[in-house]
């Protein structure tokens, strides 16, 4: 999972449709939609300590796994849970509050291209698109770094320049084998990211 930056001269919408068109141009078939969805957890109990926020929570969902709520913390472990999880979160107020105006989420097309599944994401908050996901895979290999040389190979095909180097999380894994939270934790660094590029205007402009 990468972030794509905007194209010059061009808006986010349009440097989507120049990604699709390549891919189009590679052979790659449209697959439908995916959607992935962030929203951000702290922990009561800190809230106003000297304006600091406890730590952070990140509850996730992935189209791809309708059935499975993902929660994250930065650093930590990535607990799986099912759906239900959301119901749950509620009743845990007392301990964790939602950051309302913090949720993030990728929208838009699954390519398949041979053994490659593509998705191609605009990020956004609220009404706004803030950025442009990539997301990767190579369905037939399940030991992330067997496959990674030609995962570059296929992503230079089409992303050129921007293409991404490996991720921090393939260095905890080694020859383990790749999972669905590793995928979230990726969306997460890369949601974070986007955030704190956004940061410093949304603050001039409240």
């Amino acid at each position: 999972v990468s972030q794509v930056p905007v194209a010059e001269g061009k808006s986010v919408q349009q440097t989507v449709e120049l990604l699709a068109r390549r891919l189009e141009a590679l052979g790659a078939d449209k697959q439908g939609t995916f959607g992935v969805d962030c929203e951000t957890y702290h922990t009561a109990g800190t809230i106003g300590t000297q304006g600091q926020t406890g730590k952070l929570m990140y509850v996730m969902h992935n189209s791809e796994y309708p059935l499975s709520c993902f929660a994250l913390f930065e650093n930590g472990p990535c607990l799986v849970a099912d759906a239900n999880f959301d119901t749950l979160m509620v009743k845990l107020k007392g301990f964790f509050q939602n950051a309302k105006a913090n949720k993030i989420e990728s929208r838009g097309t699954r390519y398949q291209y041979c053994d490659f599944l593509v998705k191609l994401g605009t990020v956004t908050m609220g009404p706004s698109a803030r950025g442009i996901s990539v997301e990767v895979e190579y369905c037939p290999c399940v030991i992330a770094n067997d496959c990674w040389n030609l995962l570059m190979e296929f992503m230079q095909s089409f992303m050129g320049s921007h293409t991404p180097g490996i991720p921090s999380v393939f260095g905890t894994k080694h020859d383990s084998v790749y999972s669905p939270g590793d995928t979230m934790v990726q969306y997460m660094e890369l949601f974070n990211k986007i955030r704190k590029q956004q940061q410093v205007p949304v603050a001039g402009i409240r």
